[in-house]
């Protein structure tokens, strides 16, 4: 079982930056690719971002690209997003997800593939 915990999220002006975090319990992400989604009021959950078991690989949604940076620690007990320039419609719950050792990498934007769920941080982008 792993517990994740997300961390990082607050209210920030137009254009501001935030660096949420990720962290297992319990056992480390090693084994895991690591996926963040987001939920804005009254729309869908959507994926944002993913890296990989080694971090060598990384995948973006188009309008996160250039802003957003997802990584890894060496230790592989956390994920962070770096999300830079800031705009009013990226206010959402962020949530990060793992999925397990075998599961496809191809299928890092379906949120299905994603065996555990941290509870969401809220990240507010104020104009």
């Amino acid at each position: 079982q792993v517990q994740l915990v997300e961390a990082g999220g607050e209210v920030v002006q137009v254009g501001g930056s935030l660096r949420l975090s990720c962290t297992a319990s319990g056992r480390t992400l090693s084994n895991y690719y690591v996926g963040w989604f987001r939920q804005a009021p009254g729309k869908v959950r959507e994926f944002v971002a993913a890296i990989s078991w080694s971090g060598g690989s990384t995948y973006y949604v188009d309008y996160v690209k250039g802003r957003f940076t997802i990584s890894r620690d060496n230790a592989k007990t956390t994920v962070s997003l770096q999300m830079n320039s800031l705009k009013p419609e990226d206010t959402a719950v962020y949530y990060c997800a793992a999925a397990s050792w075998g599961k496809s990498w191809n299928r890092m934007r379906d949120s299905t593939a994603y065996d555990y769920w941290g509870q969401g941080t809220q990240v507010t982008v104020s104009s």
